[in-house]
């Protein structure tokens, strides 16, 4: 007699077999397609690093500082025995306090809010507790050892204490799926399907990069622009070669006299400020009761190689200015920046001024540096050699392709930007979440030539907004403490990109009124920040101390969000209530919906 076991155990055999067959024809398919991009990526990585292909990655720099470090190290034997024979005693020391179930002592508070290291097995088990603490004591030991050489200059030093930190993230037990308990504990649980999954996630991202490794952030497939971001509704009544205006309609009845024109930064798209509806700050703007324009800025070519820093000036905030006056018939503006955008608008409100014509009511200029000569890790990518490799690549191809720049933020927060999705993305197997800002982050735009090299040569190298008479626009020497427009000025306390110390020092140098405003979290997340979510805090001070420092001791912190404060702002500034407008004008009619059609462009990975 047979038994119900007997009767389904050759049904369950078969089942896994079939799995086992499909899943070695999927590895199968996936070792094909690896093969074939691997000779790819080798050629990218060998051109790199001969010079022949252009990287944000300075190879002679880190040679040239790591050579120094060798040599200072060879000159000192005793020391560098020292030092050995001291890391050695120090891991030894650590793996004894790990595995009698006791932090180190340098590190286990670190430990503890180290997002890499949140796992319980970590603290709890004492394999990993062990891996974890050794790890991060030899990190901070190799850390100290470049902050204590004394064979480099400051920019050196900065670069080897960067690229020291970049190989640190890299070697993280986190990164490795034999040495990170979430994965051990996910491959346990779900068998071989992650492990497929995360070398499928690896291959399509070498695909996506033609060979180079383009990281995925976010499921791309959940976002489209005009579908579920970028839709306040407005129109495009101006296009230059450079800019397409949008002009958004009003909801509300009644609107401010004074128009407001935002002037968004080049390097990325606009419409991190117009997102999703419920964290869309223009939107918010229109519904404050504001007539909002706003540049969209061309995703350039070959045809804008020669576009300079001054073309963006004037085809940019000075040629739309002139249109929201003619559109609405307004006398003056509101005007706003944000980023490279603050800097520009900075720059064309000093030129008004020396011109004697400034029809700008108020500015408000968001994460915008002054004093580039303090600008972060930034810093690292600037020099006159690395400047020169850009000037030789952007000038062979007109522009410099936006991956370059995406790829040197993502360095800038390497752990949360690059090894994070590395672990979930390829070790664990998963799909990234859908997240609408990491999806603008990698919709990249292209710099041209011209504009890339004034940019870093007059105003990042000179620091030529601190330093007076030392940029010259249009042959105008752009001097910003002429500006008496009313400014209102807000960074964020962990901003990497735009170091709220270097935007600060503008606050003692503008000849007319100036509130600083200094919210919370980063470059994106303090400035997208609507008051509905109630997050983070900002703080204000009720006049420019002499040092950020002290400022900064002295400011009231507020809870929520900046946006109600800066509103009230702006609306002493904005005039009456006026019936709201229609949208354009008999001479600038609306020539498309928004977004409009720069935006749309993609850069092709390269």
């Amino acid at each position: 007699m047979t038994t119900r076991d007997d009767k389904t155990e050759p049904k369950t055999l078969q089942c896994g077999q079939h799995a086992a067959q499909d899943s070695g024809l999927r590895l199968a398919e996936l070792t094909r397609r690896l093969m074939q991009m691997l000779p790819l990526s080798a050629a990218h990585h060998m051109n790199a690093l001969s010079g022949r292909e252009y990287t944000i990655i300075d190879y002679p720099g880190i040679a040239d500082a790591f050579g120094k470090l060798a040599v200072e190290s060879l000159s000192h034997p005793a020391k560098a025995l020292k030092t050995q024979s001291d890391l050695i005693a120090q891991s030894l020391d650590v793996v004894r306090r790990a595995l009698n179930g006791t932090d180190a002592a340098t590190n286990g508070d670190g430990a503890t809010r180290d997002r890499r290291f949140k796992h319980k097995a970590w603290s709890e088990e004492p394999f990993y507790r062990c891996m974890r603490d050794v790890y991060l004591s030899n990190a901070d030991k190799l850390t100290r050892l470049v902050l204590q050489a004394e064979s480099l200059n400051a920019h050196e030093k900065d670069k080897a204490l960067f690229y020291t930190r970049q190989l640190i993230s890299a070697l993280s037990p986190a990164n490795f799926p034999w040495l990170n308990p979430q994965v051990a504990e996910h491959a346990k649980a779900e068998g071989l399907g992650p492990t497929l999954s995360g070398l499928e996630n690896f291959v399509q991202d070498l695909e996506r990069g033609s060979g180079q490794l383009q990281i995925s952030q976010t499921d791309e497939a959940a976002f489209e622009i005009g579908r579920n971001l970028a839709t306040t509704p407005g129109k495009v009544v101006y296009r230059n070669d450079l800019i397409e205006l949008i002009q958004y309609e009003p909801s509300t009845k009644k609107v401010f006299d004074v128009p407001f024109l935002m002037v968004p930064p080049w390097i990325n798209k606009y419409y991190v400020l117009d997102l999703q509806p419920e964290n869309s700050f223009l939107k918010w703007l229109v519904d404050q009761g504001h007539t909002v324009f706003l540049i969209s800025w061309v995703n350039p070519g070959k045809d804008h190689a020669q576009k300079g820093f001054e073309d963006y000036m004037r085809e940019g905030p000075l040629a739309a200015i002139d249109v929201v006056r003619q559109v609405t018939g307004a006398k003056k503006v509101n005007i706003g920046g944000f980023c490279i955008g603050g800097i520009l608008t900075l720059c064309a409100l000093a030129w008004m001024t020396a011109k004697g014509q400034v029809p700008v009511r108020s500015a408000s200029l968001l994460a915008t540096m002054f004093d580039l000569s303090e600008i972060g890790d930034c810093s690292v990518f600037i020099d006159e050699e690395q400047i020169a490799s850009i000037e030789k690549h952007a000038g062979e191809n007109g522009y410099l392709d936006g991956r370059h720049m995406m790829n040197m933020f993502s360095m800038l927060r390497e752990n949360d930007l690059i090894w994070n999705y590395v672990v979930n993305n390829y070790l664990l197997g998963r799909q990234p979440k859908a997240f609408d800002i990491l999806y603008w982050n990698a919709d990249c735009t292209r710099l041209p030539a011209r504009m890339l090299i004034d940019y870093l040569r007059d105003i990042v190298m000179k620091n030529g907004l601190a330093r007076q008479g030392a940029l010259v626009l249009g042959g105008v020497p752009i001097d910003i403490s002429s500006i008496e427009t009313p400014c209102y000025f807000l960074s964020t306390i962990d901003d990497h990109i735009a170091p709220w110390k270097a935007t600060f020092p503008v606050t003692k140098i503008l000849s007319g009124p100036c509130e600083f405003v200094l919210a919370g979290s980063g470059h994106i997340a303090g400035i997208v920040n609507p008051p509905k979510r109630k997050k983070y805090s900002f703080r204000t001070g009720t006049a420019p101390l002499a040092t950020p420092e002290d400022w900064l001791k002295a400011a009231e912190e507020h809870e929520g969000s900046w946006w109600p404060h800066w509103a009230a702002w702006l609306s002493g500034h904005a005039g009456k209530k006026v019936p709201a407008r229609s949208i354009g004008s008999k001479d600038y009619p609306a020539l498309c919906d928004a977004p409009g059609t720069f935006v749309l462009e993609r850069s092709a990975p390269g």
